[in-house]
């Protein structure tokens, strides 16, 4: 198993939130697909499928504004409201038009915000296990949400702990050590501790609920991919929400849990790439 330590984020976008890391795989001129990450992940949850749908896809990853190697500052807005504008702004930034858009985790609400708020165009969304109905947010996301600033406090050593564990239960397989060091990294030095409590601070219900009665309005291809095991958003989600998108596709990984990218890449790529290839 490899554990791609030679994950880079090469170019920088700098907007009102902060610098933004970014990079682009696969030929230029190739049909664009933008992927989105979720929290408390980064663009590297993407290695291995942005990788795989390079060979015939301009595939663009970046870490969000608060995340991974991105800006993290007291002060900054990571809210999803923020996220969505950077994502709208960064699609001006690489000169697309209308890519194709690949969103897991809360990673969904920001695509939906950008596309039915902002006015972004995508040629077809793909959702993975995504925050998109209330209610949301598992009872330790609430709780540290709730107590931030009793948890911000913590000693490095313990707060460590805490993010690996609850990092770790993202996934239903297990993680790899060095993967799971990987996603814990940016969380532990002196900017990304305070960052990981003012993420999960700052989100809340309200960015899904300004949403949420608009999916019926959506008109373009939308796949939905759900990990069967999925422990921080049930897979009964994923039903309710297919529901609501006119003609939208649902399609349940096996014995996966809400990280599908790490236990199921290879199931997870099958279906994003037959999607990708699918005519209108």
């Amino acid at each position: 198993m490899t554990t791609d330590g030679d994950w880079t984020l090469d170019q920088t976008f700098t907007g009102p939130t902060g610098a933004v890391r970014w990079t682009a795989l696969g030929a230029a001129d190739a049909p664009p697909v933008v992927l989105v990450h979720g929290t408390p992940f980064s663009s590297y949850v993407w290695r291995g499928v942005a990788r795989a749908l390079s060979r015939e896809h301009r595939v663009y990853v970046w870490d969000l504004p608060g995340y991974g190697t991105s800006e993290m500052r007291s002060g900054q807005d990571v809210t999803l409201a923020a996220q969505a504008r950077v994502l709208t702004e960064l699609l001006a930034h690489w000169g697309l038009a209308e890519p194709a858009v690949v969103a897991h985790d809360f990673g969904g609400c920001v695509a939906l915000r950008a596309h039915l708020l902002h006015g972004a165009r995508y040629e077809r969304l793909a959702v993975v296990d995504p925050v998109a109905l209330a209610p949301w947010g598992s009872p330790t996301y609430r709780l540290l949400g709730a107590h931030a600033d009793v948890f911000s406090q913590l000693p490095p050593a313990l707060h460590e702990a805490l993010v690996r564990e609850y990092v770790a239960s993202a996934s239903h397989r297990g993680l790899h050590p060095a993967v799971l060091d990987r996603l814990v990294q940016p969380w532990c030095t002196q900017e990304g501790r305070p960052a990981f409590y003012r993420q999960i601070e700052q989100n809340d219900q309200r960015f899904t609920d300004e949403v949420q009665g608009r999916y019926g309005e959506l008109a373009l291809p939308v796949l939905i991919c759900w990990g069967t095991e999925d422990t921080w958003i049930p897979v009964e989600r994923g039903h309710e929400l297919a529901e609501l998108i006119p003609g939208a596709e649902l399609r349940l990984i096996e014995g996966a849990g809400h990280l599908v990218q790490e236990d199921a890449p290879a199931e997870l790529t099958g279906e994003l790439s037959r999607f990708l290839r699918t005519a209108r």
